[in-house]
């Protein structure tokens, strides 16, 4: 898959939902974009990043899961201007969507983190742990959740830990790509 191009295609978090997303489900992904927050640590972690890194995020704006967390990953990359996240529908671009199969499924968030230059990274989604724990933990609802309730604030607080920590992983691997090291001159 040349995730690149996937990539510039991809619409910024406001413009995927104008395209995608009905009222409704824009104001849920509201109320979740609006509580998102972070620790000073974190804020501080996340504009330190020197590294360009370009975040695809496969997703759907009717999904529970995308929901909780696709704003948590728009948030994270307002912190710095060398995080570029972008969305595109997992249903516009199918063939983006069946390259990040999880468990054999068109499971979403998918998220593809590139380089500066599109080399592919890592990939991470459908849910952090701390969504897998609770919903182990209640063993009740729907599989995939509605989103019309926004996560309570233990919750999202873990799930948003999660994703800056997964930003911070890629971060260091280019940091430390001796590819991109020897580019830089650093």
């Amino acid at each position: 898959m040349e995730w690149g191009s996937v990539f510039a295609q991809g619409l910024d978090y406001r413009e995927f939902l104008a395209a995608h997303a009905t009222p409704d489900q824009r104001n849920r992904w509201q109320a979740v974009y609006d509580k998102v927050a972070f620790s000073p640590e974190q804020r501080e972690l996340l504009a330190g990043f020197v590294r360009e890194m370009r975040v695809l995020c496969i997703a759907g704006a009717w999904c529970g899961d995308c929901v909780n967390q696709c704003p948590i990953m728009a948030r994270i990359g307002e912190q710095n201007p060398k995080i570029a996240v972008r969305f595109v529908d997992r249903d516009v671009h199918a063939a983006a969507q069946d390259a990040a199969l999880m468990n054999l499924g068109r499971r979403v968030p998918a998220v593809v983190f590139l380089s500066e230059d599109d080399a592919e990274c890592g990939r991470y989604g459908d849910r952090t742990l701390a969504t897998y724990r609770q919903m182990a933990a209640d063993r009740l609802g729907p599989a995939c959740p509605t989103g019309i309730v926004p996560p309570g604030a233990a919750l999202m607080e873990a799930v948003t830990s999660e994703w800056v920590g997964q930003f911070e992983r890629i971060q260091l691997m280019l940091r430390l790509s001796k590819r991109l090291r020897e580019k830089h001159g650093d």
